[in-house]
């Protein structure tokens, strides 16, 4: 093992807040992707859609 010297804690508890805070925005990032795919579900049920998806079906492609 590497001897981290007398700052050892300080090392070990720098690395485990990163471990946290990239595992909280990997899960947020996770929830949201799911929601916002969820709330494209319902509009898509109401029969809202996409200008992207529409502009790309009034235009005749060559």
């Amino acid at each position: 093992m590497i001897d981290l010297g007398p700052h050892a804690a300080f090392i070990w508890a720098a690395y485990a807040i990163y471990a946290v805070v990239l595992a909280g925005l990997v899960g947020w990032l996770v929830w949201d992707g799911a929601r916002i795919k969820a709330q494209l579900g319902e509009l898509e049920a109401r029969g809202v859609s996409r200008r992207s998806r529409a502009a790309s079906k009034e235009t005749p492609s060559s």
